[in-house]
């Protein structure tokens, strides 16, 4: 598992969540559990429920029916201070002022750990170096945020969410509008976190790191194992309407899927 260490029982848990808008169902029945350590992906086609799902878990919305449980206790028994304490997200569309520093928007991550009786002091200044540090942009700290490349502000909104010390780090799409060589950076940063991740990607050949995924289609959980055992040809076929099968690079012995237009 990534070099984790694998411990039993659920971190994050979603039983028989569904979700609806104005009578759409965009979600129906999903149940999973994450476990301690591990890299979860969620893979699925446009409309599927990859963000819905993730913004269940991370209770920035609420279930239609079912319930969120974060280490074994209801998310909706907890209160915001609570769970941000112990999960952070790393939303698609994270937004982050201007006019202020890469160092700035990291500390922002320390808020749910702050109060009056608990001000900022050097720990939490430890705590913000390290998380900038595990992101690598060290020589970045002072920077405006705007002038930031894209990479390296999805890599601040990561340190952000580390330094809020979370037992779960949710990302949606973390390697999306980013050129190559830094989803590549990113999606290696995020595997080697040493939290629990649950991440939504679109790329089915990068969700291949993870250690399982959970395939979405129509809004239900339709397989949940091993990148290698979920994604059939079958599956790629009825689930993202593709032709698919195995290849294995001469490089490095890497097995990789073959992705061709048509279901048949």
């Amino acid at each position: 598992m990534n070099a984790r260490q694998e411990v039993h029982g659920a971190m994050l848990e979603g039983s028989d969540l569904s979700y609806s808008v104005k009578g759409a169902q965009l979600l129906s029945g999903v149940s999973l559990a994450i476990r301690p350590g591990e890299n979860l992906g969620i893979v699925g086609p446009n409309g599927s429920g990859k963000s819905t799902l993730l913004k269940l878990l991370a209770g920035i919305q609420t279930p239609s029916q079912g319930e969120v449980r974060l280490g074994g206790k209801r998310l909706s028994a907890l209160s915001r201070r609570d769970i941000a304490r112990q999960l952070a997200v790393v939303e698609q569309h994270a937004q982050t002022g201007d006019s202020i520093s890469l160092l700035q928007a990291v500390e922002l991550g320390r808020t749910p750990w702050l109060s009056a009786l608990a001000p900022w002091g050097e720990i939490d200044d430890r705590i913000v170096a390290q998380a900038i540090a595990d992101v690598s942009l060290q020589h970045l700290a002072h920077r405006p945020w705007h002038t930031l490349s894209g990479g390296e502000q999805q890599r601040g909104h990561i340190a952000r969410a580390l330094a809020q010390r979370p037992q779960v780090l949710l990302l949606d799409e973390p390697t999306n509008h980013l050129d190559i060589q830094q989803q590549l950076s990113i999606l290696r940063l995020v595997q080697d976190l040493p939290v629990t991740t649950v991440v939504a990607l679109h790329d089915l050949n990068q969700a291949l790191g993870c250690d399982r995924l959970a395939v979405m289609d129509g809004g239900r959980l339709v397989a949940l194992g091993s990148p290698f055992d979920v994604l059939t040809p079958e599956r790629l076929a009825q689930v993202f309407g593709v032709r698919g099968h195995w290849l294995v690079d001469p490089f490095d012995g890497a097995r990789l899927l073959r992705l061709r237009a048509g279901s048949v």
